[in-house]
């Protein structure tokens, strides 16, 4: 935007701009620059302005005057359920376990280089493990890990941050079924706690994500663990799906315990969401489980001070 003086009764445009600091004057970046109107300041430019979210993965470009990227949400990808488990023969049944949750950030803010190169990817939630019918198959069987972790990593900053995923739960034979466990955070990058942009934003005021408070992450955690029931024909439900976002997203419910006349789709475990793992699956017959939340990641670009 050129900047004009007036000149012996003529507005001239400028091509250098000094600003007087103390007794000398000196190149100094102007971040803001204001005009008096009507009596009034007026400010009429402005080196950055944050930018909209996004949640745009693969090759991003950093704007050339940013120097933050504010992380609002991000999550690896959820366990998928355990598959219910018929076992009259063995006098008891068992519902499939939980998926565990991917790892999380929630309001936190990376200094970043402007013109740099991010590389942004999310996964997709494990799959539902398969049911394990009566006389069951021997093999074990297992809800699907989430797929590749959520990370951002920059071509000058270097890594920023990588949210590994949630794993999935498995179903044995004989064997109540194991919860899938929580992905683990990795915090590479370099984290600002303080300041505000040029645009009038006090990072510590961020609280718009999941956990309501500024500068958070964290681990997965593991879902439940299977139920089991005994006698013949004995019906239970299946476990609950890890949480995510240190609890506030719920996983998906365990499918429902049935009537003892084959599984039905309320028997199969529901799906998680938003990084959260998959329900396990009920008992009668067996029950598939849940898939788990696909991991995701919002954020935006901004200039501090």
């Amino acid at each position: 935007m050129p900047v004009y003086v007036k000149s012996g009764g003529t507005w001239r445009e400028t091509s250098e701009l000094y600003v007087r600091d103390g007794t000398s004057y000196t190149n100094k970046t102007i971040l803001n620059g204001y005009i008096k109107q009507s009596g009034a300041w007026e400010e009429f430019y402005t080196l950055f302005n944050t930018t909209s979210y996004s949640s745009a993965t693969g090759s991003v470009a950093v704007p050339a005057n940013a120097n933050a990227l504010h992380v609002e949400y991000a999550v690896g990808a959820g366990g998928g359920g355990g598959g219910g488990m018929d076992y009259d023969s063995r006098g008891y049944e068992d519902a499939g376990a939980g998926g565990g949750s991917g790892a999380f950030i929630s309001d936190k803010v990376f200094s970043v280089t402007g013109g740099e190169t991010l590389t942004i990817a999310t996964g997709t939630g494990g799959a539902g493990g398969s049911p394990m019918g009566d006389p069951p198959v021997g093999n074990p069987t297992r809800g699907g890990n989430g797929s590749e972790a959520t990370l951002v990593s920059g071509t000058t900053s270097g890594p920023i941050f990588s949210l590994a995923v949630g794993i999935g739960a498995t179903s044995t034979y004989g064997s109540v079924g194991t919860a899938g466990t929580g992905g683990s955070a990795t915090i590479s990058g370099t984290v600002l706690t303080t300041g505000t942009t040029v645009d009038g934003l006090n990072i510590t005021t961020f609280t718009s994500g999941p956990l309501s408070a500024f500068n958070q992450s964290g681990n997965g955690v593991s879902g439940s663990g299977g139920n089991r029931c005994g006698g013949d024909n004995c019906n239970i439900g299946g476990a609950n799906g890890a949480a995510s976002y240190s609890g506030n997203i719920a996983g998906g419910v365990g499918g429902d315990a049935g009537n003892g006349g084959g599984y039905e789709s309320g028997q199969v475990g529901k799906v998680g969401s938003r990084g959260s793992g998959g329900g396990g699956g009920g008992t009668e017959q067996g029950a598939p489980g849940g898939a788990g939340g696909a991991g995701e990641v919002n954020y935006r670009f901004m200039r501090i001070t």
